[in-house]
C-alpha cells in the first residue's frame, strides 16, 4: 500500500474530534472532516470556538502528513498555522492523529495536539 492509499483508508471522509490540545483553540467541541485525493489532504471544521476552519496539505510518508489551516473563532479572530501530523490507530481500531504544530498569523507560539476518529 503506498503512502496516499493508506492515508484514504484512515482519513477520507473521516471525523475526528480532539483528544487532547492544550495550547490549541480546537477543543471537546470542535469536529474536523479530512478528504484525500492522492497526495492532497484537505479539511474543514467548526464548533466549540472555531466558527469555520480549513486546511490544504499532502502526504509525506507512509503515516505522515504536513498541513496549512486557516480559521475564523467565534469572537471573530482570524488565524492561520501549520502543522505536522502522523497517523495512527488507538486499541479499540479507531484512527489517532498526532500533531505538532505553530501559529503563521493572528496568534504566536504552539503546542501538540492529538484527535480521534468519532464513529457514529
Amino acid at each position: 500500500m503506498d503512502n496516499s492509499s493508506y492515508m484514504y483508508a484512515r482519513l477520507h471522509n473521516r471525523r475526528f474530534t480532539v483528544a487532547s490540545n492544550s495550547q490549541g483553540l480546537s477543543g471537546s467541541g470542535t469536529v474536523f472532516r479530512y478528504f484525500v485525493d492522492g497526495e492532497a489532504i484537505t479539511s474543514t471544521y467548526q464548533g466549540g470556538r472555531i466558527r469555520l476552519g480549513n486546511q490544504v496539505g499532502r502526504v509525506t510518508g507512509t503515516h505522515t502528513f504536513e498541513l496549512l489551516f486557516q480559521c475564523i473563532t467565534t469572537e471573530g479572530e482570524l488565524l492561520a498555522g501549520w502543522s505536522r501530523g502522523e497517523v495512527g490507530e488507538d486499541t479499540n481500531g479507531r484512527t489517532t492523529l498526532h500533531f505538532v504544530w505553530g501559529w503563521l498569523s493572528g496568534a504566536q507560539g504552539g503546542g501538540e495536539s492529538s484527535y480521534v476518529e468519532l464513529i457514529d
